[in-house]
């Protein structure tokens, strides 16, 4: 099925681009969302007519996401979970933790938007973490896990 993209998709294109994608992602998950449209005579149409307030809106997400970067960047977020003497926690440090603390801390993040390439944290210890804010804003924090003995 080919869509026209109402917003810059990861790994598929950017706004205003027409792309070809396999059936289901287009209905399930594409334009569900918002982020695309079917390419047809008349969406093509109506697109170039709203193309710069497409384009404006898109621009302020990223300005908004690049201030909330800056804000964040280097950032340490303190966690503490029960341990074993030997520093290895009892269960896990995972994405929703730490999202959960930053929207605590007064930053709103989803946890999808955390991502951790070597998985949850399962040690005592400081581990560096990327925050996805917008598809072209990735910002690292510092995560400290401090160990409670049971």
């Amino acid at each position: 099925m080919q869509v026209i993209l109402l917003d810059k998709v990861v790994n598929l294109g950017n706004l205003g681009e027409i792309v070809k994608v396999k059936d289901g992602y287009a209905r399930n998950f594409l334009i569900p969302s918002g982020r695309a449209r079917r390419a047809t005579e008349t969406a093509i149409k109506e697109f170039e007519a709203r193309r710069a307030e497409l384009e404006k809106a898109a621009a302020a997400k990223l300005a908004e996401a690049q201030a909330l970067g800056e804000k964040l960047n280097g950032h340490t977020v303190k966690l503490t979970q029960k341990s074993g003497v030997d520093g290895r926690l009892f269960g896990s440090v995972t994405n929703f933790d730490i999202a959960e603390e930053l929207t605590k801390n007064g930053f709103a993040v989803h946890k999808a938007q955390v991502r951790m390439p070597a998985g949850p944290i399962k040690v005592v210890g400081d581990s560096t973490v990327q925050v996805s804010l917008h598809t072209d804003v990735l910002v690292d924090i510092t995560v400290s896990v401090y160990g409670e003995t049971a």
